[in-house]
């Protein structure tokens, strides 16, 4: 049963995991930096915050004219 517990311990326990391994850059031996946060370019994140700014202004509009806090 416990035969064989350190080398099924030290083998990934996903594919995914096994086949993972970061890109070298040509001139140095650690891995390149990607631009990428959570999987999204820089004009991408950009665009997704500029529709949350949007989102919340449109948002606290309506609760200022349904509050009453203003008025046309």
């Amino acid at each position: 049963m416990f035969d064989d517990l350190r080398e099924e311990a030290s083998r990934p326990f996903y594919e995914e995991e096994a086949k993972f391994e970061p890109t070298l850059s040509a001139t140095q031996d650690e891995p390149v930096s990607s631009s990428r946060f959570l999987g999204m370019t820089p004009i991408q994140r950009f665009v997704i915050a500029v529709m949350l700014m949007f989102a919340v202004c449109v948002i606290g509009a309506m609760a200022l004219l349904v509050l009453g806090k203003i008025g046309f």
